[in-house]
């Protein structure tokens, strides 16, 4: 483009015809028609949350691993086993205070009674009659119920049922806690609310101190809400079709909402700058979202492409928890392009009614403290990008010692009755109780007697280190031999994943050898150390498909391969960072229990694959925005340090506004009880903090100062191919009437 055309384009002269592309069109659209564009939101939001309430479907941690020997096991039992091998399993823990549970087996007779009325249960286990299910002292025994389904599912109006069944017990004086998949149905579900509250204070203090006034600060709130809403109503209708895990509408809240608080601030914080010299502010707001509505576009959708990679891994269960965080992230840009702009036109000029202070506005000058910055980290960017890397190298090094597993019910708080439970039968039966192995052998093609099979078996499985004790294998259906075998160390415990492997690779082969039968491992501990495994291989695969992706969508965005290179390796070190802080404080134990955790855990599996996917996506979201504005500079000065300078200056203060407020929503979900929320909220929180500092005021401007002209080199052969597509619409600059591009005067400007 000629001087003279980026002239005409430039906002300095509002008399020039503009090019109104789509999306200029589009939010011009929604300002001058804002009530309808409204309407329409309230419309969808009502009728969201109406068919939400009246099918949305439940949340489970219940995923299938096909192919391996947990799910073929489970197969197997689901085929051929009894009904006390079938469905799912929930134990009822009861203990005594003093004397021994047989002492009250006429109440506990009429609680196995009345459980097995119950709808949805296939079988109950009478812990008097039951070999094993009573401790040695006869004070605990374990009440197992068989459910059709996942407990985890029901109504929470189903525990009246439950509680009716065993009031007898209680009435006798019999502690009852409820265990496993049954007790995840009783825990308390008010901490996540009281989280969102003060995720959305925060938010409000953060926007107040940022715009200086209710109505400019309650615009992106109202948008975000609106938006998160919607998209938490659509996930519900979705979760009864298919099977999305426990943390799903916790992480799309936190995601939501973040994300559509940061979207509506970016777009608003533009339109108000364009309101200083635009007398219209339909066109204002149109101007918006012709700039930084596409650089929302392209956050969004770098935030969707990590996330839909997930899928890669091949685990239904991971890959729906990222379309539940994409979905209400997809709908936050959706919100804040088309409901910003119309709550923008009503508003009007008047967008800064109720002012508690003055507002503060984008530089226009170069004596502004981020100025001032910028030319600091330009006389020494090799100082500032050793300091910045050095740091995040520090924070990343307890991520080599990270130790995967499963976090179990022992890590709950105390008044929860399934820690209650676990810590019975932990008490009674020995801590490997809680993380008991099925054995599974078929018998289709085996030769060899099942009673012989069955004695040496029995014999391999008791020798094999590890084991606290097994029983009998037993012939069920002609088909199989089943047994449980009790690990001597705890479910989370490294003891129980060597021995599970060492029973799947050694004993059961080697106990089977020349019969012609298969063994299986399988159960709940077992199938939640084989996720383990399945998500620990395929993680490398996720990594490389998620940075080649936004690696590809900013080369394409900013013609550039060392902008989009470069893009990539700072946000692989400042996940490497957030990983050594979520190891270092849950599983070395390190400030733990301030968090509500009493104890070390691992981390839970599933976790940095999801961390990796969120934080890529939510950097590349700070990425956009500043890169957007350094290359706008660049389009029009063709001075690199100009141009960095200019672009920091530009962003910095709503990016850290912007990052103090997803900060905050994140880490409020430290108050959740659940320990992998907890995780996952400290580790976004961490990230988005280092994203926005480390990352955004150091490093990115130190290495593009350092690489000056080179930032923008692409080949010709190169950027023929790859299509165009500008995060920050046609115009290539926007500089205020009477302003000039700041400088930065020390350095090459090259």
């Amino acid at each position: 483009m000629t001087d003279a055309s980026a002239t005409s384009q430039r906002p300095d002269h509002p008399e020039a015809p503009e090019r109104a592309d789509r999306l200029h069109r589009l939010g011009r659209w929604c300002a001058r028609r804002p009530w309808w564009v409204i309407s329409a939101w309230l419309l969808v939001l009502l009728t969201a949350l109406a068919a939400d309430r009246a099918w949305g479907g439940s949340y489970d941690d219940d995923f299938a691993l096909p192919g391996t020997s947990v799910q073929t096991g489970s197969d197997l039992l689901d085929a051929h086993g009894p009904a006390s091998v079938r469905g799912t399993a929930a134990q009822i823990v009861l203990h005594t205070g003093t004397g021994s549970l047989a002492a009250h087996s006429s109440a506990v007779d009429t609680a196995v009674t009345e459980l097995k009325k119950l709808p949805e249960v296939i079988a109950v286990t009478d812990p008097l009659s039951t070999p094993g299910t009573v401790s040695t002292d006869g004070a605990t025994g374990i009440l197992t119920v068989r459910f059709t389904e996942n407990p985890a599912r029901f109504a929470p109006s189903y525990l009246h049922g439950v509680d009716d069944a065993v009031h007898g017990l209680r009435a006798d004086r019999v502690q009852v806690e409820y265990g496993g998949p049954l007790g995840q149905l009783a825990r308390p579900k008010a901490a996540d609310r009281l989280s969102e509250v003060i995720g959305l204070v925060t938010a409000v203090v953060v926007l107040l101190a940022g715009f200086g006034s209710v109505a400019a600060a309650g615009l992106p709130l109202l948008t975000a809400v609106v938006g998160l809403l919607t998209g938490i109503s659509l996930l519900g209708l979705l979760a009864a079709a298919f099977t999305f895990g426990n943390a799903a509408p916790t992480l799309a809240t936190m995601m939501g909402l973040g994300v559509g608080i940061d979207y509506a601030l970016f777009l608003i914080t533009r339109h108000r700058r364009l309101l200083r010299d635009v007398d219209d502010p339909a066109q204002a707001a149109g101007r918006a979202v012709a700039t930084s509505g596409r650089a929302v576009i392209v956050a969004a959708a770098t935030v969707a492409l990590a996330l839909g990679g997930l899928y890669v891994s091949g685990v239904t269960f991971i890959g729906t928890l990222g379309v539940a965080a994409g979905l209400t992230v997809l709908i936050a840009a959706v919100a804040a392009l088309t409901l910003g702009p119309a709550f923008l036109g009503v508003a009007g000029r008047r967008i800064d009614r109720w002012r508690v202070r003055t507002p503060v506005d984008e530089p226009t000058g170069t004596g502004d403290t981020w100025h001032r910055w910028a030319a600091t980290v330009g006389r020494r960017p090799w100082l500032f990008l050793a300091v910045g890397a050095l740091v995040l190298a520090v924070l990343a090094i307890p991520a080599a010692s990270m130790r995967l597993g499963h976090v179990d019910n022992g890590a709950d708080p105390a008044d929860y009755t399934d820690r209650r439970a676990y810590d019975l039968i932990a008490d009674g039966f020995g801590p490997g109780t809680n993380g008991q192995f099925t054995i599974v052998a078929d018998l289709t093609d085996t030769h060899v007697d099942d009673a012989t099979l069955s004695r040496t078996l029995h014999d391999a499985l008791a020798a094999t280190p590890g084991v606290a004790r097994v029983t009998t294998p037993a012939a069920v259906d002609t088909s199989l031999l089943v047994a449980t075998v009790t690990p001597d160390t705890g479910p989370q415990e490294r003891g129980t994943s060597d021995l599970m492997h060492r029973l799947e690779d050694h004993t059961l082969p080697d106990a089977l050898a020349g019969s012609g039968a298969r063994g299986y491992v399988t159960g709940v501990t077992a199938a939640q150390l084989t996720f383990r495994d399945v998500v620990l291989d395929r993680l490398p695969v996720i990594v490389a498909v998620v940075v080649a992706a936004a690696f590809l969508l900013l080369l394409t965005v900013f013609r550039s391969l060392l902008v989009a290179f470069k893009a990539a390796l700072l946000n692989l070190l400042s996940i490497g960072a957030a990983y050594g802080v979520v190891v270092a404080v849950f599983q070395w134990g390190w400030g733990g229990s301030l968090l509500g955790v009493d104890e070390p855990v691992p981390v839970e599996s599933y976790v940095p694959m999801m961390m990796f996917a969120i934080v890529f996506g939510l950097s590349m979201d700070y990425e956009v925005f500043l890169l957007s504005r350094i290359r706008e500079s660049w389009l029009h000065t063709k001075d690199n340090h100009v141009s960095v300078a200019a672009g920091l200056a530009g962003t910095a203060r709503v990016i850290t506004c912007a990052a103090l407020i997803m900060t905050s929503v994140f880490l409020a979900f430290l108050l959740s009880t659940n320990v992998v929320i907890k995780m996952l909220a400290l580790g976004l929180g961490v990230s988005v903090i280092l994203d926005a500092t480390v990352v955004r005021l150091v490093l990115v401007p130190s290495s593009m100062y350092l690489l000056g002209r080179a930032n923008w080199w692409l080949p010709r052969w190169l950027d023929r191919l790859l299509p165009h597509l500008d995060p920050e619409g046609p115009a290539p600059a926007q500089v205020p009437a009477g302003h000039t591009l700041p400088a930065v005067t020390t350095g090459d400007n090259g």
